[in-house]
């Protein structure tokens, strides 16, 4: 098992899942079961600055999708050889709970993640892409069932397929209001006033903590399930999103306008991002039985 004990090993934990404030680092450590399986235990905070409680009473859905992606990264750099400059990117994140499973309760939010690879394909000694599916368990029991398919990157090779985009300013628009989005604090808002009956802009707020606590040259995969869930939430208001099937159809620039639309669908609502007149991702999000 790796763990972290020390301010130095600390710092080295946050960069192997991308984290730059320890706030916003979940797993707790990992260890080998085989060569495609793996156990990283976690923690969940009970009142997280961005993945707060919903309606006070549940954990947020969506500190599934980040420990999943923290996971990964987790086991690529620790376990699988992936260098720390490599790129990541998840094309497809896919998870299943229920409501009675994320009620906060009075009991500490411990949860351990078993992570499965497969279809690995490397160039030469290097990572290339695979599937990646996981299970959380909390007390014995399983929390949910999750999958992805994510693909690495050379720090050379992104720099050719990226050149020289980076970080840009980008201006903050104006919020929907929290409540239509489901927040709290207008900062946490991705989405800026309504255009249209369910069409929403991007928004986006480069000095959000958690949301852009690194430095990016795209828009981050959790910021756009998080604009899913807003435009599900201001589709149907206090909708929580017990199940999301997302593709990430390619890189969402900063620098250029972004379109969210949803409209309601069987069993939740259905989410597109359009960027310069592509569908850039997508996202079918359901609620509770």
């Amino acid at each position: 098992m790796i763990q972290f004990s020390s301010r130095v090993a600390e710092e080295h934990f946050r960069r192997l899942v991308h984290r730059g404030d320890p706030l916003d680092v979940f797993p707790t450590g990992v260890a080998r079961l085989n060569e495609t399986r793996f156990c990283v235990p976690a923690h969940w905070p009970r009142a997280h600055r961005f993945f707060a409680p919903v309606g006070g009473s549940h954990q947020d859905p969506l500190l599934i999708a980040e420990t999943m992606r923290q996971a990964a990264m987790l086991v690529c750099h620790a376990e699988l050889g992936v260098p720390l400059g490599d790129a990541f990117v998840m094309w497809e994140l896919n998870y299943a709970t229920a409501a009675e499973h994320l009620v906060l309760g009075e009991e500490p939010w411990d949860v351990v993640v078993e992570v499965t690879c497969s279809d690995i394909r490397r160039r030469g000694s290097s990572l290339r892409s695979m599937r990646v599916d996981f299970v959380i368990r909390r007390d014995g029991g399983v929390l949910a069932t999750c999958g992805s398919r994510i693909s690495c990157t050379s720090a050379a090779a992104y720099h050719r397929l990226r050149g020289s985009r980076g970080p840009v300013s980008v201006p903050l628009i104006p919020a929907l209001a929290p409540h239509t989005a489901g927040r709290t604090a207008e900062r946490d808002v991705v989405l800026g006033p309504a255009e249209g009956p369910g069409r929403w802009p991007l928004r986006l707020d480069t000095g959000h903590p958690t949301l852009f606590g690194r430095p990016n040259d795209h828009v981050p995969g959790i910021l756009l399930l998080e604009a899913a869930r807003q435009a599900a939430n201001a589709t149907v208001p206090g909708f929580l999103p017990v199940t999301v099937r997302s593709d990430f159809l390619r890189y969402v620039e900063l620098d250029r306008p972004c379109r969210v639309e949803a409209r309601p669908a069987p069993g939740g609502v259905f989410v597109r991002a359009e960027q310069d007149g592509d569908t850039v991702f997508t996202c079918a999000l359901g609620g509770p039985a």
